[in-house]
């Protein structure tokens, strides 16, 4: 499962900003997860857990903010949403591990393109922490 060593990169991260601020503790974290990798929270939320007992970042609240798709249309210029997009379930679960897989399944609502760019909603990152 990749949740996990999603949760140790933003781990490693969080205790790295720790560190350099000398904080004593991290008391939030907030992640934004890119909708186009389609993150299992409860997993993920489980790995963080895991990964953070016994380090400063123990018992720290952490918030997940949902980085929403976007992409745009190369050769007419439409911007849109993954909502928007008809790909089945099998075809989602592929996106979930590789995103830009998304080219192959997809195409642009208004003119049928292949031909399209994802502008956001890729990766996990972390948007803050709170130390103390």
């Amino acid at each position: 499962m990749h949740e996990w060593a999603l949760a140790e990169g933003v781990v490693l991260t969080a205790l790295k900003v720790a560190e350099e601020k000398n904080a004593k503790r991290i008391l939030e974290i907030k992640v934004r997860l890119g909708e186009l990798q389609q993150v299992e929270e409860p997993v993920f939320k489980t790995a963080l857990k895991e990964l953070t007992r016994g380090t400063k970042a123990e018992k720290s609240n952490v918030e997940f903010l949902t980085g929403r798709a976007q992409f745009k249309c190369n050769r007419c210029g439409r911007v849109w949403g993954f909502k928007d997009m008809k790909i089945g379930a099998e075809e989602s679960e592929l996106v979930h591990f590789v995103p830009d897989v998304v080219h192959v399944y997809s195409r642009c609502p208004s003119c049928e393109s292949p031909d399209f760019s994802i502008e956001q909603g890729r990766g996990v990152w972390i948007d803050s922490i709170k130390l103390e």
